[in-house]
């Protein structure tokens, strides 16, 4: 939605190592089995992975979904715009319940081929699961089990919870109420890159 009404590129650490996986390379290889599992690709990968995406995509804006993760990922990628004259200018903060979590999950459907992702429960997509940007199939993740659920956020709560009061330090975080639907909670998104733009 973003890149859509914005033109701004978006992309996430799954998407990137999810691409490599399906073209078989080396590093697609290597970080399928922690993936699959819930865990986390070490932070030296996900960083050269995210600098080479930088230098050909970020030269005018950049949005990370889930990306940084951890407190040493957030470091890094400061290091990085600032090898690359660029800047950070908002973090977004969805806070939602686990409960909308476990929800969530359970009927997530994402486009294999661009990572749109929707609910099985979306009226447009039950009878014609097509992705509406570029017609790739809708399909389950296959990671998107209860097992893996749990791993993840155990993670989250160890790992990534610290970087609110990292960013909010340096006054660039906003925190959103993720627990409303799509539209209330693009809408509140876009005000904030609208300030920044």
């Amino acid at each position: 939605m973003i890149t859509h009404q914005f033109g701004i590129p978006v992309t996430s650490t799954g998407a990137i190592l999810r691409r490599e996986r399906d073209l078989g390379t080396p590093l697609g290889r290597e970080t399928a089995e922690v993936l699959q599992s819930g865990g986390l690709v070490s932070d030296k990968i996900i960083i050269e992975l995210i600098e080479d995406w930088l230098r050909l995509h970020g030269s005018h804006g950049f949005v990370f979904d889930g990306f940084p993760r951890t407190l040493p990922q957030a470091e890094s990628l400061m290091s990085i715009l600032a090898r690359l004259r660029s800047a950070l200018d908002l973090v977004v903060w969805l806070e939602v319940s686990e409960q909308t979590v476990v929800d969530r999950i359970a009927g997530r459907l994402q486009c294999g081929e661009c990572g749109f992702t929707t609910s099985s429960s979306s009226a447009q997509f039950a009878n014609r699961p097509v992705c509406p940007y570029c017609d790739g199939h809708l399909e389950r993740r296959n990671d998107d089990d209860l097992g893996v659920l749990q791993t993840r956020l155990q993670e989250f709560r160890t790992k990534t919870e610290p970087l609110a009061s990292y960013y909010e330090k340096i006054s660039i975080l906003h925190r959103i109420d993720g627990n409303r639907d799509r539209e209330a909670v693009f809408s509140d998104i876009s005000r904030l890159i609208e300030d920044t733009q």
